[in-house]
């Protein structure tokens, strides 16, 4: 299929006051990424982080820094995220319908590697054009909880459009967030994912590496829907 597993614990579930040792404990327990979710208090309710603790995080390790942007306005992320040493910049459909072109094309210039991010009551059909651009994004974020707050419930009726994703798109990259661990990452990496965002299921494990290992073991060897 072309789409290997990348597990990318979300440091939204770790420590803040220590985020370079987290972030390392991650890589070390197995991770590929480090999903970094910066929320501006609008576009969800929750606020984060933003630019300088990306800056200071790259200080401290080579990881791919995957930036999933709820925000309102990401054009004004992009520049900042990109000196910050942001390696994959994500941002939503629903606020971005007017200008996803430009986003695209200033995320790359940029050199980051632009994704788009749908909410569960999203309908699927509206990444499509984003796809299929002459100039594409080159992955896209399946939320399975509403965005704004990690611990949440999984919710399975999301894999509908992982699916419908996966049966257009084969060698695309498919991440799924929100309520991701053992019990629910067979649901997800059998509709076709293959990028798995997981918070509280790594961090408040006492055996972080093998639940990115099953995580990765489960769609590495999950019977894909074509």
């Amino acid at each position: 299929m072309g789409c290997p597993a990348k597990i990318a614990p979300s440091m939204l579930s770790s420590d803040f006051a220590n985020l370079a040792s987290e972030a390392q404990r991650m890589l070390d327990c197995g991770a590929d990424w480090l999903h970094m979710d910066i929320m501006d208090g609008h576009f969800v309710p929750n606020l984060t982080i933003g630019a300088p603790v990306i800056k200071s995080l790259r200080k401290h390790t080579k990881a791919y820094l995957d930036c999933h942007l709820m925000v309102t306005n990401p054009l004004d992320y992009v520049e900042p995220l990109g000196e910050a040493g942001a390696s994959g910049f994500t941002f939503h459909v629903e606020i971005s319908k007017e200008n996803w072109q430009e986003l695209v094309h200033r995320i790359k210039s940029k050199g980051m590697r632009p994704g788009v991010a749908v909410r569960p009551g999203t309908p699927i059909e509206e990444v499509y054009p984003l796809v299929d651009s002459e100039n594409p994004v080159e992955m896209v974020l399946v939320m399975t909880v509403e965005p704004g707050f990690g611990g949440q419930k999984f919710m399975p009726e999301t894999m509908d459009k992982v699916q419908k994703l996966r049966k257009k798109y084969p060698s695309l990259d498919i991440e799924v967030d929100g309520g991701l661990g053992p019990s629910t990452i067979a649901m997800a990496a059998s509709a076709g994912a293959n990028c798995i965002v997981a918070g509280s299921s790594v961090f408040g494990s006492p055996e972080p590496a093998q639940v990115i290992s099953l995580m990765r073991k489960a769609v590495d060897e999950s019977p894909k829907v074509i």
